[in-house]
C-alpha cells in the first residue's frame, strides 16, 4: 500500500496528543480485531497500526523516524507485532512485507475500516483537519474511505440495526452523533455469544483453564480483549485468575495494562 507523506514536527503538541489518543483507545481496536478472528463472515475490510522506524540519526535532511503502517497485528500486552505494509522512502533497515515487533509505547496510530468507514486514524485526521474541504475530499477519495469529521473520531464500529415499524422506518435510519465511550459495555458479539459459551462450559468445564499452544489461557485472552461477560463466565466455571501469561502477567494485569479497569477490578475482587 502507499499513502502521501506529510511531515509533522514530532514535538508538535497536537501530534503528540494524536499519539496519546491512539494508545488510549487501542483497546477498542484490539477488541474488534479479536472478534474479527472468530467471525465466519469478515466484518472488517482493513485493520492496521502505525509505528515509527529508524536507521539512527540522519544527515541527509530526512527525519530520523519514518512512520509506517503494519498489518496482521498481534499484541501481548507489551509489544505489537505484524507485517510492514509500506515500502520505506528513506530507511534501509526495514523493507515492505517484513515481520516487525515494537513496544506498545511506540504506537502512533491505528485504523480499522468497515463498509468503507474508517475508525481511529488520529494522525490522519489531524492531517485532514489542516485541509480545506476540497483537499479533504481528494484525500479521502485517494484512500477510498469515509473518515468523517476529523474532530469527531469514532473508535467503535457503529453497525446499523434494522428499523422496526413505520416510525422507525421514517426516523430510525438517521445517523446519531458519535460520542466517545465513557462507560464500559461489552462488545455486541460478546453479549450474543455468552449463552453458547456457557453451554460449552457446562459440557466441559476444563475449557475454563485451557492453555493454548502459545501458553495463553482463555481467561488471559478474553481479559486482554475486553470481554467482561465471558471473563465472568470463565471465573464462575473455575478459571484460575492467578496464572501468568508467557510474558509474566495475570489476566487482571493484562486488562489493566490495555485499559479495561472494570475487568481488572472484577478479577482482583475474586482473589
Amino acid at each position: 500500500m502507499s499513502e502521501p507523506i506529510f511531515m509533522f514536527d514530532s514535538e508538535e503538541p497536537a501530534m503528540q496528543q494524536a499519539y496519546r489518543s491512539a494508545q488510549e483507545s487501542f483497546r477498542f481496536f484490539w477488541r474488534e480485531l479479536s472478534w474479527e478472528r472468530r467471525r465466519i463472515v469478515p466484518g472488517l475490510d482493513m485493520s492496521m497500526v502505525k509505528l515509527p522506524f529508524t536507521d539512527g540519526p540522519r544527515t541527509d535532511g530526512n527525519p530520523d523516524y519514518e512512520h509506517m503502517w503494519v498489518g496482521d497485528i498481534e499484541f501481548d500486552g507489551d509489544s505489537i507485532s505484524g507485517t510492514l505494509l509500506n515500502s520505506p522512502n528513506w530507511l534501509n533497515s526495514v523493507n515492505e512485507c517484513v515481520y516487525v515487533t515494537r513496544p506498545f509505547g511506540h504506537l502512533t496510530d491505528w485504523i480499522m475500516t468497515s463498509n468503507g468507514r474508517a475508525y481511529g486514524g488520529f494522525t490522519v485526521n489531524l492531517m485532514r483537519s489542516h485541509m480545506d474541504r476540497g483537499e479533504r475530499q481528494q484525500h479521502d477519495e485517494a484512500w477510498g474511505l469515509d473518515f468523517g469529521d476529523p474532530h469527531d473520531i469514532q473508535v467503535q464500529i457503529q453497525r446499523p440495526s434494522k428499523p422496526k415499524g413505520l416510525i422507525a422506518s421514517l426516523f430510525g435510519g438517521r445517523a446519531r452523533p458519535h460520542t466517545p465511550p465513557t462507560e464500559f459495555a461489552d462488545h455486541p458479539m460478546c453479549v450474543n455469544m455468552i449463552p453458547k459459551i456457557e453451554a460449552q462450559l457446562q459440557s466441559d468445564g476444563n475449557i475454563a483453564n485451557h492453555v493454548g499452544d502459545d501458553g495463553w489461557t482463555v481467561l488471559q485472552q478474553e481479559a486482554l480483549a475486553g470481554n467482561l461477560g465471558i471473563v465472568k463466565l470463565l471465573v464462575n466455571f473455575g478459571a484460575d485468575v492467578s496464572v501468568r501469561s508467557p510474558n509474566g502477567y495475570t489476566a487482571a494485569e493484562l486488562a489493566r495494562k490495555i485499559g479495561w479497569p472494570e475487568i481488572a477490578d472484577f478479577l482482583e475482587s475474586t482473589l
